[in-house]
């Protein structure tokens, strides 16, 4: 390893399949070492994976960055959303934690919208109308169907404040991730005591919820990692927002992600409430906003589909007037998440090809469908889609965005960009610096930029019809299965 130009720091992205570590010099940006750790996931009725892996991943992964995670002066970790870890007296997982994308909580979810004022107020309290993915969901479907986990449960963490508490000993969260529990209020940026009361959880077992810029903690001595004590431990985040961070982005600039979800989001300096549910009202990590739409169904669903047609994931043609709806999982965007997948207009002369493009413009079209109620008034429409996460480097993907948005496709060249956000964050620490500002000094967002090309509205507007016709068969195909 060269000698690094500032202080090193380390970023984690602990997402739902793996854990990636970087160690960064703070001054440049340049990316000194990494290491990566597989995570299990249940395959059964919902989505579970057990909290301990997650540390067993961060530990691999820091031993392949070998001595640079040794310098390190920060830390920060950045993690998937929405996961209900439980936690005994012991500190020890009571049960596996429910992941973002079990969809179980669905009838919960519409429950607890109905009992607490319906989504118009659910919008203005927190921001944002619960799905099955919102953790709030997760706890009252365990109330619902595990209440001796209930009983066993002394503190509630989400993915991210689980690694942080094994450094420091301190139970704490931000408020980016925790705006997406559906218990923080987004107007009074403090946990809503109603809520909570609802849902019968005691907000004692809630983590701190530390300021931007603050100090979660420091690294203490009984842990397996390379950090010496006394090494700071910045507040971490959500994935979304971590990636944010590592963008710099400014208000108005839109991002698709790709990855096991698709997401569409954009700093905001207004604090959003969309009575529709479609935008969540996300806090980021930084003092802005951060609105927000997800799909649970993106790069593996189309994944999938090319391996039932034995294609490679960038074997499309052109040419098709088939629809596909790619909703192996539910969805969440639109709001259908005991659905499942609907192939329409298949015809005689229709190609494999074909069918996987079809299968990419499902996708797409939900995306594109929420990035309007996503951007606000300030945001300019013809600056370029940030497209980032694992499908920004296909092929397929990048043409179908850029096809079906109308809009310039900028694709950052920075990897790990969940990771990066963290670091960046870890950086601030350490400078004072705003993380988004650091994140703009490492010029992470460079990269190439596709032109524009007239939007593909005949595709569009077939797969609206489509998806309006097929709304009742979607929400009842769950009883069929």
């Amino acid at each position: 390893m060269s000698a690094a130009e500032g202080p090193l720091v380390v970023g984690v992205d602990t997402s739902t399949q793996s854990t990636k570590a970087l160690v960064v010099d703070a001054a440049t940006g340049r990316v000194v070492a990494s290491g990566q750790a597989p995570h299990a996931v249940s395959s059964g009725a919902g989505r579970e994976s057990d909290p301990r892996q997650w540390w067993d991943a961060l530990c691999q992964a820091l031993s392949q960055c070998g001595e640079a995670a040794h310098e390190a002066a920060a830390v920060s970790i950045g993690g998937q959303q929405h996961g209900l870890v439980t936690l005994d007296d012991r500190g020890e997982p009571v049960r596996p934690a429910l992941l973002w994308n079990d969809v179980r909580s669905a009838p919960q979810a519409r429950r607890l919208v109905e009992e607490l004022g319906g989504p118009k107020t659910w919008a203005e309290r927190t921001g944002s109308v619960p799905s099955a993915s919102f953790t709030v969901t997760k706890w009252a479907w365990l109330a619902e169907h595990e209440p001796e986990s209930l009983r066993a449960t002394r503190s509630v963490r989400l993915p991210h404040d689980y690694l942080t508490e094994r450094l420091t000993g301190q139970g704490t969260t931000d408020r980016g991730d925790a705006s997406g529990t559906g218990w923080w209020a987004s107007g009074t940026e403090s946990y809503d005591e109603e809520i909570l009361a609802h849902v019968g959880l005691d907000p004692a077992l809630l983590p701190r919820v530390v300021r931007p810029g603050e100090v979660a903690g420091t690294v203490r001595d009984s842990h397996d990692l390379p950090f010496s004590k006394g090494t700071l431990v910045a507040p971490g985040t959500g994935d979304n927002a971590a990636a944010a961070m590592g963008l710099g982005l400014r208000p108005g600039v839109p991002v698709m992600s790709l990855g096991t979800s698709g997401t569409v989001y954009a700093v905001s300096r207004h604090r959003p409430a969309d009575p529709t549910g479609t935008v969540a009202g996300f806090a980021d990590a930084h003092g802005d906003w951060l609105p927000l739409a997800c799909t649970l169904n993106c790069t593996l669903a189309v994944d999938r589909v090319a391996a039932l047609l034995r294609l490679d994931r960038d074997a499309v043609e052109p040419g098709t007037s088939v629809t596909l709806l790619p909703y192996l999982d539910g969805e969440r965007t639109p709001n259908l998440p005991d659905s499942s997948g609907l192939l329409h207009g298949l015809r005689h002369d229709t190609t494999p090809g074909q069918l996987l493009q079809a299968a990419y413009d499902g996708a797409v079209h939900s995306l594109l469908g929420a990035l309007d109620l996503v951007l606000d008034e300030e945001a300019d429409p013809s600056a370029p889609l940030l497209l980032i996460g694992g499908g920004a480097r296909g092929t397929a993907w990048q043409q179908t965005v850029r096809r079906l948005s109308g809009r310039p496709v900028l694709i950052p060249e920075a990897k790990e960009l969940v990771a990066l956000g963290a670091a960046a964050q870890a950086a601030g620490l350490l400078t004072g610096e705003d993380p988004a500002a650091v994140a703009r000094r490492w010029n992470t967002a460079a990269g190439p930029v596709l032109e524009a090309v007239e939007r593909d509205e005949a595709t569009l507007t077939r797969i609206a019809g489509v998806l309006s016709d097929a709304a009742p068969l979607l929400e009842r195909s769950a009883d069929k299965r």
